[in-house]
């Protein structure tokens, strides 16, 4: 797992490889990955938006971009914890994502942004 924290927001990512949706020979390799937000920033907190850089071992980079995540713009009192999971193709065994979320804080509007860890996404048994 790797987390990061900013500005109270903790970002924590766990990634798995789905082999059963993945084609190897057509180089199409899928990852799930479940983030946890915990918001101990002491102010209640709406994330807005999302920017995903995805980098595969080719050097190959592309941006995902848009409102909120997995349809949902989650509403986080001091103190909670918000998970979700969602997924990714990359094109090579191994790959990296990482971003930021675009927050706000509720009592007065202030946007902020909260960094996503950096975490790879690698085929099981690939580093052996």
């Amino acid at each position: 797992m790797t987390t990061e924290v900013t500005a109270g927001i903790q970002v924590s990512v766990e990634t798995f490889y789905q082999p059963t949706h993945s084609n190897p020979s057509q180089s199409h390799y899928v990852f799930a990955y479940r983030i946890t937000i915990k918001n101990d920033s002491g102010e209640a907190v709406r994330l807005k938006r999302r920017h995903w850089h995805v980098v595969d071992s080719d050097s190959s980079h592309r941006e995902v971009e848009g409102e909120g995540v997995v349809g949902e713009q989650p509403y986080l009192a001091n103190g909670e914890t918000y998970r979700y999971v969602s997924g990714c193709n990359l094109n090579t065994e191994i790959g990296k994502m990482f971003g930021t979320y675009l927050m706000e804080r509720v009592i007065d509007k202030k946007l902020f942004f909260v960094r996503i860890p950096e975490f790879k996404m690698i085929v099981p048994g690939k580093l052996n």
